[in-house]
């Protein structure tokens, strides 16, 4: 039997049992029993010993896991406080380092009190407002607490003035101020040197 250049014989077809049913392209699919193994033999069920070997293994494996899992996690905490105290020191040498620039500008704006109190004119007093507008934008709060009761927290008394009669203050109190104390970002950065009454 010859056959054209494009004409391919057919393969035969195997023997189709009772079971066996043609697929979507023809071909004819064999029921599971017919793909057993040769000389009639049937698949082995796995043994209860090899259950519990698996059971085993998974068991193993289920351990494993939980010991990744629990060193990821402890490691990312780690990592976390890592972070937050690297942030923290990172504020506190920026917050450090603008606190000591500030201390080295407070002569240079008790240098402007001291002139303006001995007649400078509007020229000192013109520098020394824009110099504290900029230290008072970033924190700085000048300490003048004349009249208020003495605080040895914010107040360094240097001189006492005795109180006589019905005038004395129940409390010790501020009654002049020497030189202006200040506090940043709502600490004390130098008490205020002060004159207390009582």
């Amino acid at each position: 039997m010859t056959f054209g250049r494009d004409e391919v014989p057919a393969a035969p077809l195997p023997p189709a049992g009772p079971d066996a049913r043609p697929d979507a392209s023809g071909a004819v699919l064999l029921p599971y029993e017919a793909t057993a193994p040769a000389g009639g033999e049937k698949a082995q069920e796995p043994s209860p010993a090899q259950g519990l070997e698996v059971a085993d293994a998974c068991a193993e494996l289920a351990r494993e896991r939980d010991q990744y899992l629990e060193a990821l996690q402890r490691l990312q905490a780690e990592f976390d406080n890592y972070r937050k105290r690297i942030e923290r020191q990172q504020r506190d040498m920026v917050e450090n380092a603008a606190t000591g620039l500030v201390k080295k500008l407070l002569p240079v704006l008790d240098t402007a009190d001291l002139a303006l109190a001995h007649g400078g004119g509007a020229d000192v007093k013109q520098v020394a407002a824009a110099l504290f507008d900029v230290l008072a934008k970033e924190g700085l709060e000048r300490i003048l607490p004349e009249g208020q009761v003495f605080d040895p927290e914010q107040h360094d008394g240097v001189a006492h003035e005795p109180a006589e009669g019905d005038d004395a203050p129940a409390h010790p109190e501020v009654s002049e101020v020497l030189r202006a104390g200040y506090r940043w970002k709502g600490r004390v950065l130098r008490p205020a040197m002060v004159k207390v009454r009582g």
